[in-house]
């Protein structure tokens, strides 16, 4: 007899580990108690060249309003502006701002968009100071056409759109860490980006205090990048049940180790969501043992 519970669908993949297996029961039990918790760049939205460019996949806002219905609150916690979730969040039929009880942390929770009301407090000065010497620093490092995203309250520099992606990334990381600790920032490494930004807070601080002040029974975090693993490491110490995915991709592998489900990038993300929202959503969901 297997140690796993039978999968209540063919169409909702069903985790490989025992802690998954009873996270993923727990949330059909009882969906109302669910906090169901999602990055967006690789996880809602594909990756692209151009940050500015990114946009939610077209699916994800109408299975997101289905399974906002149905569960405690739908999440999107990412190193994004909460503003910029929204504008990038139209989908074919809905859009990221009509799933019902949508909760966004952006800036990895500093933050916060709901019910139409952003709270986000000013930048700390060193991210002004850093914004100015950027450009001597990627040019003295040889990479002056890396690309900068201004965050506001961070700098993003990518290496996707440069003629050796990696070598810019490995070439950029000593310098922008040094330049980052004389201003009182961190640096947080992601898929050939290298944000530079205040110190304090990541996704796993904000998401645990979001299941505090929720008072979630059970969790499911999605997420394909090295900042999602705070949040994979604060479903583990939530003590709730709790079900980690990955969104997975050739660029990172560290999340796909420990996810409980891994599926195939943003596509097998919005499968996996509307698979979850029809066991949820039906009478006769099964009940945890």
């Amino acid at each position: 007899m297997s140690d796993q519970p039978e999968a209540p669908s063919a169409e909702l993949p069903w985790p490989r580990t025992a802690a998954g297996s009873v996270g993923l029961d727990k949330i059909l039990a009882d969906p109302s108690g669910a906090v169901v918790g999602l990055d967006f760049d690789g996880t809602l939205s594909p990756i692209v060249a151009d940050p500015a460019a990114a946009r939610v996949h077209p699916a994800a806002p109408g299975v997101l309003a289905t399974l906002g219905a149905a569960v405690g609150t739908v999440l999107v916690l990412t190193g994004r502006p909460a503003a910029s979730v929204i504008e990038y969040g139209g989908g074919a039929d809905a859009a990221l701002a009509d799933v019902p009880g949508l909760v966004v942390l952006g800036q990895y929770g500093v933050e916060r968009w709901e019910a139409g009301e952003l709270a986000s407090p000013p930048p700390p000065a060193g991210v002004a100071a850093v914004r100015a010497a950027l450009p001597e620093v990627l040019a003295a490092a040889g990479v002056p056409d890396a690309w900068v995203e201004d965050k506001g309250r961070a700098l993003a520099v990518h290496t996707r759109r440069t003629a050796d992606p990696a070598a810019a990334f490995a070439a950029l990381t000593e310098p922008l860490a040094a330049l980052a600790a004389r201003h009182d920032l961190i640096v947080e490494p992601g898929r050939l980006v290298l944000e530079l930004r205040p110190p304090g807070t990541d996704k796993g601080d904000a998401l645990s205090a979001f299941l505090a002040e929720r008072s979630a029974r059970s969790v499911m975090y999605v997420g394909d990048d090295l900042g999602d693993l705070a949040a994979f490491d604060a479903v583990r110490q939530s003590g709730l049940p709790g079900v980690t995915v990955c969104s997975g991709s050739a660029e990172v592998t560290a999340l796909s180790e420990r996810a409980d489900i891994i599926v195939d990038g943003p596509d097998g993300v919005v499968a996996l969501l509307r698979a979850l929202a029809g066991a949820v959503s039906r009478p006769g969901r099964r009940a945890a043992d």
